[in-house]
């Protein structure tokens, strides 16, 4: 493995033969690098609500592209159907892009596509190690998929029990690799992820200064006995940490047997969270795709009596849509 000394100029010139790629900015900002689609990107981004993801001080839109799922991001034999996806959802203005090092060939399919829009795109991936030298193979393979000398944010991955937050924390653990990667200007942000138990969560955002959480958070995780809505989103918020909901439709499952009506229920629910910024949501098909993004550009933060609706509808169907706490 790359020492520490050297790796920053050996991930430096790993890129140096792919052209037109430039360090992360400020989401928005145009590069004359940048090589521009027909569409009129800025006008389309534009229609989109954005958020200031907690104290990163930087605003994002309320929703971006999940690049997991039984999708053709992630799934083997499906990079022409990832690539007209990825590319569909740079004309629409998405630029929020969610994957992870052991999400199969979705890095690289996202590497296909987002090289030449790098300056304007919020780029997320994970890491599931746990130890430090782990945890950096994984940031350079990652980099080397993704085509791109940053990243926006780094995240822990599905961070599921105490035993490893103390291997994450301990002084070989995972956190050492992000704070190397943040000093050496790798990645601007960190974050810890996870679906499984919420007190978990809490407690690494208590331990130490995560700028993100990406956490489920759905229509029916409210009526779970241990809900992300009651156990996490306090204690982010009173961090000032931001805040991205992952597993909002429940993979599908929420329109199934007449739970909710649709995406405009789900994600108008999950989006209208106090302390919630933005989500990141897995696509099937372009067609859902933009039928999602659709939804986006219509959000109107849901009242009172509208989320009571809403929780009233999940209330005996809590259990088939929080089947992913199970997993670890």
């Amino acid at each position: 493995m790359t020492s520490k000394k050297n790796r920053r100029n050996f991930i430096l010139s790993s890129f140096a033969v792919v052209g037109g790629i430039v360090g992360a900015k400020s989401i928005g900002q145009q590069s004359q690098e940048i090589v521009e689609t027909p569409n009129d990107l800025a006008a389309i981004a534009g229609k989109m609500p954005e958020r200031q993801l907690g104290k990163t001080g930087v605003k994002v839109p309320i929703f971006g592209l999940g690049g997991a799922g039984q999708t053709p991001l992630s799934q083997p034999g499906r990079e022409t159907e990832a690539v007209a996806q990825i590319e569909r959802a740079i004309e629409l203005g998405i630029r929020y892009f969610d994957t992870a090092a052991d999400y199969g060939p979705s890095e690289a399919n996202l590497g296909k596509v987002l090289p030449n829009y790098r300056s304007r795109i919020f780029l997320a991936t994970k890491t599931a190690a746990r130890d430090r030298d782990g945890a950096w193979r994984d940031l350079e393979r990652s980099l080397k998929r993704l085509k791109t000398d940053k990243l926006d944010l780094w995240q822990l991955h599905h961070v599921s029990f105490t035993a490893e937050l103390d291997q994450i924390f301990s002084t070989k653990g995972a956190i050492k690799a992000i704070e190397e990667a943040k000093q050496q200007k790798i990645i601007r942000f960190s974050g810890i992820t996870g679906h499984h138990e919420p007190a978990i969560i809490a407690q690494g955002l208590q331990r130490y200064p995560f700028d993100t959480t990406l956490i489920s958070l759905n229509a029916a995780e409210k009526h779970h006995p241990r809900s992300f809505l009651a156990n996490v989103l306090p204690v982010a918020k009173a961090k000032n940490i931001g805040v991205i909901a992952m597993k909002v439709p429940a993979y599908g499952k929420l329109f199934q047997n007449g739970v909710l009506d649709g995406m405009h229920q789900a994600m108008g629910y999950t989006l209208s969270l106090p302390g919630v910024h933005c989500c990141v949501i897995a696509a099937d098909s372009v067609k859902q795709l933009e039928e999602n993004w659709k939804v986006a550009l219509a959000f109107k933060p849901l009242n009172q009596a509208q989320m009571a609706a809403i929780e009233k509808r999940t209330a005996n169907a809590w259990q088939e849509n929080t089947f992913f706490r199970q997993w670890t």
